[in-house]
């Protein structure tokens, strides 16, 4: 029987599936989109509140007034009586662990006293609000949340906003309500999708503005972020998630395959790809991933995924493997080999790395502590994940004395001759010379 994972073992095929994957994002139903998702953007930075109301109705299938869109301090409380106390101890742990974390990377203002007392320095600040999206739809995430806001309140921003998408009857999750809180987050809104976007971006009566957008959401969502983006900051613009796996003899097939599964099940473009330098290997996770999928409860959607954006590459050593993993950049890099702080060193791109076989990428995605919210689609040679600089700003700070300015005044001149600006040259010239002010 065929197996929909299939195992290819050429280098140059290798290559062009992985370059396929990774551009699955850019294809024409996607793009097809765009012109829907400007229209929703305009008509809510147009309308504010109406559209909101408009589209929440046409889309989510829910009459909400705008009134009614944020969510009460009742049901705020309500929440708590509605997890369990195993999923509020594992929410509070993972609160830990995220602020733990994040409070190592928060960075400091400092100055620097040069002679002739020149200062230089950098002054971080948070932006005033932060707009946080945490998706809905096939499942609730309460990780999202935390993962989100938690940055932004080390951060110290004053004012946290969070959107989500409504469920039956207007209900928002429970468990995400209480990550909200338990993340410092108790501004919230029941609106999801493009508009959603746009509302945090341009405001509306009920919604306010924001500075900074972060969080994941479909391909209407990352629309959305991309067109408001100079408006607004945004985190980045995530593309369905993937991971890649590279794995020696070391590894237990029945634990890749469950990775491979645990990234297909989030959605039919999730890509969940093995690299290895052993065909037996390869082929008792391909059989492992058949046997898990037999009554997997989100089987249709991960079929889907593993069938379309599903491989094992079978390649002559691991730094082969490293090779490819370079190039494809993954949003999350599991290293299940024998000595993964040896391989490591061969790694150039990557959102996350996960070392070693008792490392699942789940750890990561819920209570280690770095964040979960990774660069996707080979924009890890480039960006990296979201902390809590993507909710601050930095500013330079300048001090020159009269003494210092004369040392360096012609040189300042003379560049500004250079570049035609005559007034710039003045500004210094006139202070070296010692103009006095005219009575």
């Amino acid at each position: 029987m065929n197996s929909m994972l299939r195992i290819i073992t050429q280098q140059a095929e290798a290559k062009n599936e992985l370059k396929r994957i990774g551009d699955r994002t850019y294809d024409e139903q996607i793009r097809s989109k765009e012109a829907a998702v400007t229209e929703i953007v305009e008509t809510v930075r147009r309308k504010g509140d109406k559209a909101l109301e408009d589209y929440t109705k046409k889309f989510d299938g829910q009459d909400i007034a705008c009134e009614k869109l944020r969510v009460s301090g009742s049901e705020l409380d309500a929440a708590y009586q509605q997890i369990s106390k195993d999923l509020l101890d594992a929410i509070q742990l993972a609160c830990q662990n995220i602020e733990a974390f994040h409070k190592q990377r928060l960075p400091q203002s400092w100055v620097k006293f040069e002679p002739d007392e020149v200062v230089l320095g950098k002054r971080y600040t948070p932006v005033d609000r932060a707009g946080i999206y945490v998706p809905g739809g096939r499942a609730s995430y309460p990780s999202t949340v935390l993962m989100n806001a938690i940055p932004a309140r080390v951060a110290k921003v004053p004012r946290i906003v969070m959107v989500t998408p409504p469920g039956a009857e207007g209900k928002i999750n429970p468990a995400v309500l209480v990550a909200a809180q338990e993340a410092g987050v108790e501004e919230i809104y029941r609106v999801g999708g493009a508009q959603a976007i746009a509302a945090l971006a341009y405001g509306t009566t009920t919604i306010p503005k924001v500075d900074v957008i972060t969080g994941p959401g479909n391909i209407y969502v990352t629309l959305a972020k991309k067109m408001v983006y100079g408006t607004v900051g945004i985190d980045s613009l995530a593309g369905p998630s993937e991971v890649l796996i590279i794995a020696d003899r070391t590894a237990n097939p029945v634990h890749v395959a469950a990775d491979l599964l645990a990234q297909a099940e989030h959605d039919p473009m999730a890509a969940a790809i093995l690299l290895t330098d052993e065909m037996s290997l390869a082929e008792r996770v391909q059989t492992e991933v058949e046997k898990q999928l037999e009554n997997h409860p989100r089987k249709l959607l991960t079929e889907k995924a593993i069938a379309h954006y599903g491989l094992i590459v079978v390649v002559d050593s691991i730094e082969a493997a490293t090779e490819l993993s370079n190039l494809f950049a993954p949003e999350h890099l599991e290293l299940e080999v024998e000595d993964p702080w040896v391989i490591i060193e061969q790694i150039r791109h990557a959102g996350a790395i996960f070392l070693g076989n008792s490392t699942p990428e789940a750890v990561g995605d819920y209570l280690a502590g770095p964040n979960h919210t990774l660069p996707t689609s080979g924009a890890a040679r480039y960006a990296s994940a979201l902390g809590v600089e993507t909710f601050m700003k930095h500013s330079s700070v300048i001090q020159y004395s009269s003494t210092a300015l004369k040392k360096v005044g012609k040189a300042i001149q003379t560049l500004a001759e250079a570049e035609g600006l005559p007034s710039h040259a003045d500004s210094v010239r006139l202070r070296i010379e010692g103009k006095k002010i005219e009575e």
